[in-house]
């Protein structure tokens, strides 16, 4: 069986102040033309299909059309939901929609029920693993602890017993919307740290032939079986040096796994330059730059006048200006936020009240941080699902 594995499309969703809902057609079209032009027998989509939980009416009329131009072609579809998505909203009219051949899997309670598709060689069981809130989904799975392993496993338990209970060669596949160690972060997921522990091992998808993960940006091999296809389109200077792809994926007869990248269409490139307002203006090196979508990052000791404008002389894309004079960490001019980047809000919040008390946090106030922080994020998850 053919599959065609992709998530994080994140529809109505813009890349600083350019509007992507052109190139996210673009990319809708190339999918359906690569499901028609490599014989793919199944799409599956980890996760995100929208930036947000109450997504605009242009994202949801794109998604509309993916949905129909999919059905036309008679391929299976199997979605699920991710972080940035509701669930719930997501998932109304699954089980109609599930008859044309579209199975959204939203509910965290059915990671356990499969769509079973079948090949020439028997049938593959697809189990969807919506984006597993610990807070929201521990009572669901019988877990003490609120953390992504305990929610992940509990749910991988339930996929393997039902597994287990099929007809024996029944080949397995799980999409699953997670952050897995091993995975290379960018600047444009949302944070899903609980307890101050955002991965879970892939070790806990064991016993499945192929897991197609979602929420990591960047197409990445975890392992043979476990892999992230990554968002098909940039939404963060972090992902310049990203090569936006699908997997395609050859199931075998006996489980066996080749894949294979397919590329995904390029709006624009990004690039992030860095240097004196001057070096910019006129190094040779970055004409290959300057149609680009472009992060300049200013090292001048002193802000020079109108940058944005000089810059978009040479660079008409420039999209981000960061200001970085080169000084010494311990110069006092350096900046609020140049302290406070690549710390996570916990860190911050345990540096405050070294500064103000003198001391750091003992352990159990640490806890107690950390709770607070889960427990503001978890609100957060609550008030988007109820929209």
């Amino acid at each position: 069986m053919r599959l065609l594995h992709t998530s994080d499309w994140h529809l109505g969703r813009a890349f600083h102040r350019v509007n992507m809902l052109g190139a996210q057609a673009e990319f809708i079209g190339h999918l359906v033309a690569t499901v028609r032009e490599r014989a793919v027998d199944a799409v599956v989509v980890s996760g995100d299909v929208y930036d947000r939980a109450v997504p605009p009416l242009a994202a949801v009329e794109l998604f509309d059309d993916a949905l129909h131009r999919l059905a036309d072609l008679g391929v299976p579809t199997v979605m699920i939901s991710g972080n940035h998505d509701s669930a719930r909203r997501l998932g109304v009219g699954a089980g109609l929609i599930g008859r044309a051949g579209i199975h959204l899997r939203t509910d965290p309670a059915a990671a356990g029920t499969p769509v079973i598709l079948r090949d020439g060689f028997g049938e593959v069981a697809f189990y969807g693993l919506p984006y597993l809130e610990p807070a929201l989904v521990k009572d669901e799975f019988g877990v003490d602890k609120a953390a992504h392993e305990a929610v992940l496993a509990a749910a991988m338990d339930r996929v393997r017993a039902d597994l287990a209970a099929r007809a024996r060669g029944t080949r397995s596949v799980v999409l699953a919307h997670a952050f897995v160690t091993g995975g290379e972060p960018s600047d444009s997921e949302r944070d899903i740290t609980v307890g101050g522990v955002a991965s879970v091992p892939a070790g806990v998808f064991a016993g499945v032939d192929y897991t197609a993960l979602g929420h990591l940006h960047g197409c990445q091999t975890i392992t043979e079986r476990v892999r992230y296809s990554g968002s098909p389109l940039p939404y963060s200077f972090s992902e310049s040096g990203h090569r936006k792809t699908m997997w395609l994926v050859d199931l075998g007869a006996g489980g066996e796994i080749a894949a294979e990248r397919v590329d995904c269409p390029v709006p624009r490139p990004l690039a992030r330059i860095r240097g004196t307002l001057g070096e910019l203006l006129a190094d040779p090196a970055l004409v290959r730059h300057e149609q680009a979508w472009v992060e300049a990052t200013l090292t001048d000791a002193v802000r020079p006048a109108d940058p944005m404008a000089r810059l978009a002389e040479r660079f008409p894309h420039t999209l981000s200006l960061v200001f970085a004079p080169e000084r010494a960490p311990d110069d006092p001019d350096v900046s609020y936020a140049r302290r406070l980047a690549d710390r996570s809000d916990q860190e911050i919040a345990e540096d405050f009240v070294a500064h103000v008390r003198g001391a750091a946090p003992d352990a159990r106030e640490r806890g107690v941080l950390r709770d607070a922080f889960d427990a503001v994020r978890a609100d957060d998850m609550v008030g988007e699902v109820a929209r």
